[in-house]
């Protein structure tokens, strides 16, 4: 059953009683996060595997190693004979998806999957963090830490992800993104720096009702 956009909640995952007071580590945190990325995008209308960017023997290797949860939706996966397929690319994600795979840890398959689920979700019209299915910005960040961490260090100022990887991109084609010489003059710092604690979903479900933004 896909969720209803006017319902926000339908889009929040919970995280166990154990992460409530802090982000976990290791191979705990990678349980924890895929399982919150195939919980989002299982609610998908577009379907699960378009909505990660990944091919279904990718996703059901995924499913098996880190996100036992959803082991029901495996026949699925695993019976379909259609094209092994991962949807259609936007014009940006073939490029976003080497960028992080030239930042990986350790060149695993998770990064792999990472990479191409993160240029995939960068694509939706929320934080990065809800687009992904997370809790909050530090489980996304334990993510870049564990998985890409000379991202981490390159986004020193704590740049919002989305405006960060554009503006690496821009950068990379020699594009010009930003008309200040540098982030601390520019008039649209907050746009870029200010805090995530915001629900765009919700500004979303009152469209949807008509109640406005």
């Amino acid at each position: 059953m896909i969720a209803d956009i006017a319902d926000p909640a339908a889009f929040s995952i919970h995280p166990p009683a154990d992460a409530l007071d802090g982000v976990p580590d290791g191979p705990a945190l990678d349980r924890l996060l895929f399982s919150r990325i195939v919980g989002l995008a299982a609610q998908h209308p577009g379907g699960v595997t378009a909505s990660l960017g990944l091919a279904r023997g990718a996703l059901a290797e995924l499913i098996q190693r880190h996100a036992a949860g959803f082991a029901h939706l495996l026949p699925m996966l695993q019976s379909d004979i259609g094209p092994d397929h991962s949807g259609e690319d936007a014009i940006e994600e073939e490029d976003l998806r080497a960028f992080l795979l030239d930042h990986r840890a350790a060149g695993t398959v998770e990064e792999e999957w990472l990479a191409a689920i993160v240029a995939r979700r960068t694509l939706g019209p929320n934080h990065l963090w809800q687009d992904m299915g997370f809790a909050n910005r530090r489980e996304l960040n334990a993510m870049f830490r564990r998985h890409f961490p000379s991202l981490v260090a390159l986004n020193s100022g704590d740049m919002k992800w989305k405006k960060f990887f554009y503006r690496q991109l821009c950068e990379r084609e020699g594009l010009m993104l930003c008309k200040s010489p540098n982030c601390e003059v520019c008039d649209d710092f907050s746009a870029c720096f200010s805090a995530e604690d915001g629900d765009p979903l919700s500004a979303l479900a009152r469209v949807a009702r008509g109640e406005g933004a």
